[in-house]
């Protein structure tokens, strides 16, 4: 994709996507209403024209490396943060069960030394206070990929999501997990599997 318009209609889809509750770009095949009129009179038109030529079809990775780490305005994307962010969803998802099964031997290590169950993990135990699970991950003990897998597999942040009441990080964290599912592939027999021998003892 190299067309500077393509790229905006693309970033401004994936941005609703990200950032908003009631739009859903896979739903919606990326379609949004913006118009080349409102493209045409941005100023910062070459940065999308910057991102197409650099990126071409690797373009959508790029764009939702950098929207699942908070980056939002397209100017703040091209520099070494946003390559860097790039580079490191780029690694995850070419090694995606490989990172999951570190991930999960970390967990099942995690569980062990404190007495917890898999299962301890994934509930709210403590009042407006996210899932173990979720605290691991922002301590970056491990990736966001992880925590979407078991919450496809799990269904987990909507239960959190009933129990937690506090507005101020946790809905952020849920729009962040939930929005980013569709776009981690990865292989359920094989990750269930690799949790079962991770958590049951021999």
């Amino acid at each position: 994709m190299n067309d500077p318009y393509d790229v905006y209609k693309l970033y401004q889809s994936l941005k609703l996507h990200f950032e908003t509750d009631g739009y859903d770009a896979i739903k919606y095949n990326f379609k949004t209403s913006v118009k080349p009129q409102s493209f045409f009179k941005r100023r910062d038109k070459f940065f999308f024209a910057k991102l197409g030529k650099h990126y071409g079809k690797d373009i959508t990775e790029y764009l939702i490396a950098n929207f699942v780490n908070d980056v939002s305005y397209v100017g703040d994307m091209i520099n070494t943060d946003g390559e860097r962010n790039y580079l490191e969803h780029k690694r995850i998802k070419e090694s995606l069960h490989r990172v999951f099964s570190i991930d999960i031997n970390t967990l099942a290590e995690y569980s062990e030394s404190n007495g917890l169950t898999f299962d301890d993990l994934l509930i709210v135990k403590e009042h407006n206070q996210p899932p173990l699970i979720i605290t691991l991950w922002m301590q970056e003990e491990i990736s966001l990929q992880t925590v979407v897998i078991l919450n496809s597999l799990t269904g987990f942040m909507q239960g959190a999501n009933k129990s937690i009441t506090e507005t101020i990080s946790w809905p952020g964290i849920f729009r962040k997990v939930t929005k980013y599912q569709p776009f981690v592939k990865y292989d359920s027999g094989k990750c269930t599997n690799l949790i079962r021998k991770s958590f049951t003892k021999p």
